[in-house]
């Protein structure tokens, strides 16, 4: 994993309601991911967390350094072939459409000298 950096940080979380018969095969796609975003400039990590109660969603969990990262990452090359393969489980592996959230990171224990801005406030909703 790389150092985490002072300044502010963005996180990026996807939810992901997957029915019980394709988690396997959900999992098995991050497990063999392109890991192109793990190159792109900005990017220090990214977790992919199971749920643990029924009906509760997958969360992929990625940390950036500030959201011009992440925003440059939605819109790069990159980001198109990373996910290329994601029509590859059939539509009734969800339950639902996937949900993006986007935050700022304001409290960081890795970091107590972490630096935040003013809040970021996004004209539209992402999803």
């Amino acid at each position: 994993m790389k150092a985490v950096p002072s300044g502010h940080r963005s996180g990026t979380n996807s939810g992901s309601w997957v029915n019980e018969e394709f988690r396997e095969r959900f999992e098995e796609r991050f497990y063999t991911r392109a890991g192109l975003v793990d190159t792109m400039p900005g990017f220090v990590f990214n977790q992919l967390l199971r749920p643990t109660r029924p009906g509760t969603p997958y969360v992929v969990l990625t940390v950036w350094e500030d959201l011009e990262s992440f925003q440059a990452w939605v819109g790069s090359e990159e980001f198109r072939q990373g996910h290329a393969r994601s029509g590859t489980l059939p539509s009734a592996a969800f339950d639902r459409k996937n949900e993006l959230e986007i935050h700022q990171i304001i409290l960081d224990s890795r970091d107590p000298d972490l630096e935040v801005d003013a809040p970021i406030e996004l004209e539209t909703p992402h999803g």
